[in-house]
């Protein structure tokens, strides 16, 4: 088998097609979620908090002279800083992020259980069954 058939035959398999439109469908998921937590989410914190729960240019200066006040860009590229505060900062987000992926999930499992539990149609009956029937009702007749 030549390479270029073997690989065609990769790239054609099920599991390879579903990965990627998994692939796909996830970075498209991922921007509605990352919306959700960015757009919805964080401002109602930052109204409860008082516009306080971004975090990122908070940092410690361990050398170096940086000047007071300085944001974490600049205190970079005058010293050595320890950022805290942006590790807070995604640290919050990743939280809320994994908050809302899990109501997503609880959600999506709620509505399949209720779709499992509808009650389906009986089989249809099995084809002896139905010859049976059939003599039955012609030596009824």
């Amino acid at each position: 088998m030549s390479f270029v058939q073997e690989f065609r035959e990769f790239a054609v398999k099920g599991n390879v097609v579903d990965l990627a439109v998994g692939v796909i469908i996830g970075g498209a998921f991922g921007k509605i979620v990352d919306s959700v937590v960015g757009d919805l989410v964080m401002p109602i914190i930052n109204a409860i908090l008082g516009g306080r729960a971004n975090y990122e240019n908070l940092y410690w200066v361990l050398a170096g002279d940086v000047p007071a006040g300085a944001s974490l860009a600049d205190a970079k590229k005058a010293g050595v800083v320890l950022a805290w505060g942006n590790f807070v900062t995604v640290s919050l987000n990743f939280l809320i992020l994994a908050l809302v992926i899990f109501w997503m999930v609880k959600a999506i499992n709620r509505l399949r259980r209720a779709e499992a539990a509808a009650p389906a149609e009986p089989p249809p009956p099995a084809e002896d069954v139905v010859l049976l029937r059939e003599i039955r009702d012609a030596l009824k007749k």
